[in-house]
């Protein structure tokens, strides 16, 4: 999963010394600037990403969203977001505009805990990828112009200015209609393969036993991508000729040996994490899948 030091990396730039710490963080990048620095070659892939993104487009370009897609011919205004995985792809080379970059701490929440990422913008089943005229690409291409200039400013409550501004943005867009998008169903199939295997994978960011996997289930899938659970089997059936099921488990099997190997975590705990309610349904799932219970695999692996 592509966070933000991975993303700095990426782009060749050094990412700042707060970043550490992945706290309230937020830059603004000029889209031709980069492009210039890549000598012509795309500087940055767009999806697996721990972070938000607002992208003002100038150029042709293709986002994809399961089985949808949307074509860009010049101006677009995108909001990406975690919860919902795409790919972005530019169609040449001759590419302008602004994006921003920010961490969910960099916008602050209500007293109830809700927050941006909760308005109908951000949704799973509404797709972010809004076209613009002209006149309109100019308007918001002055407000990133001064979002940039502020946060280059040595003004001590810039921060506080450009959250405003930034929430702006996000209410820009919710005035705005979606786009209509195609349904392609060629290539379709793959295309759902990607993009879930991409959402299946994001979960695996374990770091603690405080962390938990929150997709489990076919279902649980097809809500995050918009999809009918059947499309969703009858895609991944057709591109993998494996059920959504077993891939789900596989996988989950896949962390829990990794987890077991390289984590001093108790096996309640790696349970936990994992999804499982009871710690005996967890050593059940472990053993049918690996042939040894959880206890038997750390004692083989740590010899």
């Amino acid at each position: 999963m592509r966070d933000l030091s991975e993303f700095y990396r990426e782009i060749n730039q050094e990412p700042p010394t707060a970043l550490q710490k992945n706290v309230g963080h937020f830059n603004i990048f000029d889209v031709s600037e980069l492009y210039r620095q890549a000598k012509g070659k795309p500087p940055m892939s767009y999806n697996r990403r721990t972070y938000h993104k607002i992208s003002l487009i100038h150029g042709k370009n293709k986002v994809e969203y399961a089985d949808e897609v949307i074509e860009v011919q010049e101006y677009a205004l995108l909001f990406s977001t975690p919860r919902v995985p795409y790919h972005y792809l530019p169609q040449d080379l001759d590419q302008e505009g602004f994006f921003c970059v920010f961490t969910d701490s960099f916008l602050p929440r209500n007293g109830d805990g809700s927050g941006f990422d909760e308005l109908p913008l951000f949704h799973s089943d509404f797709h972010p990828v809004f076209l613009l005229d002209g006149k309109q690409y100019g308007q918001l291409r002055a407000h990133f112009e001064k979002m940039n200039a502020e946060l280059n400013s040595d003004y001590p409550f810039k921060y506080d200015l450009i959250k405003n501004y930034v929430m702006e943005l996000i209410h820009f867009g919710q005035k705005l209609q979606p786009v209509p998008s195609q349904h392609s169903p060629q290539n379709a199939s793959k295309r759902i393969t990607a993009l879930f295997l991409e959402l299946l994978e994001r979960q695996f960011t374990l770091e603690s036993p405080e962390q938990k996997i929150r997709l489990r289930s076919p279902r649980d899938f097809a809500d995050r991508l918009s999809l009918h659970v059947n499309y969703l089997n009858k895609a991944l059936k057709e591109s993998t000729e494996l059920t959504t099921s077993s891939i789900i488990n596989g996988r989950i099997a896949k962390e829990a040996q990794y987890l077991l190997k390289e984590t001093p975590w108790n096996i309640s705990e790696i349970s936990a994490s994992l999804g499982f309610e009871e710690t005996a349904h967890f050593s059940n799932f472990f053993k049918k899948h690996t042939g040894s219970s959880p206890l038997q695999y750390r004692s083989r692996v740590l010899i």
